[in-house]
């Protein structure tokens, strides 16, 4: 079963990647992963260096896609993201964002800024 989870999870992570790179962000890396957690995206957006996360649902049952990213799974991402950092020596200053993506059926719904 969890494979078949990590394979619907691709296939909808590749379609919020379609959906990025036609909004001309330029995708880094996919579901980069450390001991702290995994971020499913990191994107360029201009001058921002964009993470983002991206979650499914197949129906409203338990609530929207979105719902599903609480705090302790922004604070998860946002720990990740200084190791992602810090990993690639990237300046301090550099400019970060947070952005995520809902799948809820078919329809993307995405958020730039999600959470700081």
């Amino acid at each position: 079963m969890a494979q078949n989870n990590r394979e619907t999870g691709s296939r909808f992570e590749e379609q919020v990647a379609d959906f990025l790179k036609k909004q001309r962000f330029r995708i880094l890396e996919r579901n980069f992963r450390c001991r702290e957690g995994e971020i499913d995206i990191i994107a360029r957006d201009g001058a921002y260096l964009v993470f983002i996360e991206v979650k499914y649902r197949r129906t409203k049952a338990a609530g929207s896609a979105l719902e599903a990213i609480d705090a302790r799974k922004a604070a998860r991402i946002r720990r990740t993201a200084r190791f992602y950092l810090y990993c690639k020596r990237y300046p301090e200053e550099t400019p970060c964002r947070f952005d995520a993506a809902g799948i809820d059926g078919g329809q993307i719904t995405y958020i730039k800024n999600a959470f700081s």
